[in-house]
């Protein structure tokens, strides 16, 4: 809420609205045509909930095993799952989870050197999957049409998000400045394939940050996520893989080696890479873990305190070996290992944030996920009927109401299947409203770009997918 006391004007050619303040107090810069409006105005506090309505349900009398032993080596996507598997949030709604950080997008554009701005780029894109980290719920797969929206004015953005395709399940998002410092886009092809005590999810699709004060676009995609012992013994998550940044104005590259967690557990979560320039020389290392911190130092400085580590940890790995064995029952998760080492004069470049005494028992929800569902008052004048913040099954189970949730899952898949049917008999193609197929400009790859439109409220003739 910001409550406004003094204005007083100027005039201006500059396009950069910017923000300053101290304490309670701000100062505001906005524009209007070629004015500038400066408001002194008091800071009072943006409320959003801070638990769900009901805490989490058993899994414990659950068979999940009577369910998926015919799965072994399947596509998931394509396999109508039980509730059971879920957590209360739509497929959107968690890539939405993207922008949390978004303050280091922010901290990029604010940043001269472009060397510096990558690091922050490249905290961001480790901080965009932190809240994977215990996350082992399913989220709800979107509808076709489905879509979600965001605007987060204390973090500087609005998003966003449309279910694209079913089969292939595509969903398409786009994320812009308040302030029109950035804008950040992409598509997710998640395909999830369950490997007898694990579900793999891999994450196609390319994301792209435009910084556009800078006149820089930077491209990735994510790693890797496996949720262990989805059978048998504790769930646990890791995520590896290489993630490629490429800053695609000066040729910088960003390259992050997501470790997998290895026969001892010694890597579990930890993130290795480094930046070089367009001529391959190497200015930083990037090291940390995504669930807890990322850091920056020089490279000499970080192979001399590797060869240090490796000289003490010779005795050690040699008393591991004897004691390592195999289980056949369930992967044990390792201990986990002690906090980052930090290499003396390194630059800490991103923390993750504390999750709520309660996350437990809220299927580990960030406080940032915890809102993404709520539906204020007032809300449903505003937003698309087809927001995933309208969906029963998903509004059922985030109240504790299992049984009302999976007739609406269900209820709603057999819809789907049923419209589906009613095009094909027609042969009718589907229409997406907010994203277009075309070419990205930066990569030269397919993707669903974003057409505009969606915050100018015309939701006329949208589908009733609920």
């Amino acid at each position: 809420v910001l409550i406004f006391s003094t204005c007083k004007e100027r005039h201006t050619d500059t396009a950069s609205p910017r923000f300053s303040g101290k304490g309670s107090e701000c100062w505001q810069e906005i524009m209007l045509n070629t004015k500038t409006f400066y408001f002194q105005s008091f800071l009072v506090f943006f409320h959003f909930r801070t638990s769900l309505p009901a805490p989490m349900f058993s899994r414990n009398n659950v068979s999940i095993w009577s369910i998926l032993k015919k799965c072994i080596g399947l596509e998931l996507s394509k396999i109508t799952m039980p509730i059971v598997f879920n957590e209360p949030l739509s497929f959107l709604q968690r890539i939405t989870e993207y922008m949390e950080h978004t303050y280091l997008i922010n901290k990029a554009c604010s940043l001269p050197d472009s060397i510096e701005r990558m690091q922050a780029v490249a905290a961001f894109a480790v901080s965009a999957v932190a809240s994977q980290w215990d996350r082992t719920g399913k989220p709800f797969n979107p509808l076709l049409g489905e879509t979600y929206e965001l605007t987060r004015e204390e973090l500087g953005f609005r998003l966003v998000s449309e279910q694209v395709s079913h089969h292939p399940p595509v969903s398409a998002f786009h994320a812009e400045s308040l302030v029109g410092d950035f804008v950040f886009h992409g598509s997710i092809y998640p395909k999830l394939k369950f490997w007898g005590k694990s579900v793999e999810a891999e994450p196609k699709g390319t994301i792209t940050l435009e910084l556009l004060k800078h006149n820089e676009a930077y491209t990735w995609s994510n790693p890797y996520c496996c949720v262990h012992n989805i059978i048998l013994g504790k769930l646990w998550i890791e995520q590896y893989g290489t993630v490629e940044i490429v800053n695609h104005s000066t040729g910088d590259k960003c390259v992050l080696n997501f470790k997998p967690c290895g026969m001892f557990g010694k890597e579990l979560h930890k993130v290795e890479g480094y930046i070089q320039d367009k001529s391959k020389k190497k200015h930083c290392v990037i090291y940390g873990k995504w669930t807890e911190c990322m850091w920056s130092v020089d490279p000499q400085a970080y192979e001399a305190h590797k060869k240090s580590e490796r000289k003490g940890d010779n005795k050690k790995h040699k008393n591991d070996e004897l004691d390592g064995a195999d289980n056949d029952d369930a992967d044990d998760m390792p201990e986990v290992q002690e906090t980052v080492s930090v290499v003396p004069g390194s630059t800490l470049l991103w923390r993750i944030d504390s999750r709520p005494a309660h996350s437990a028992s809220m299927y580990n929800f960030t406080n940032f996920a915890m809102s993404l569902n709520e539906l204020e008052p007032g809300m449903e004048a505003i937003l698309a009927p087809t927001d995933c913040r309208f969906r029963p099954d998903i509004r059922a189970m985030e109240n504790g109401n299992m049984d009302e949730a999976s007739k609406e899952k269900e209820r709603l898949e057999e819809k789907q299947r049923a419209s589906r049917k009613e095009r094909a008999k027609y042969e009718e193609e589907w229409s997406t409203r907010w994203f277009q197929m075309g070419t990205n400009p930066y990569t030269g790859a397919q993707g669903w770009l974003y057409t505009g439109g969606y915050f100018n409220r015309n939701y006329q003739d949208l589908p009733n997918i609920y």
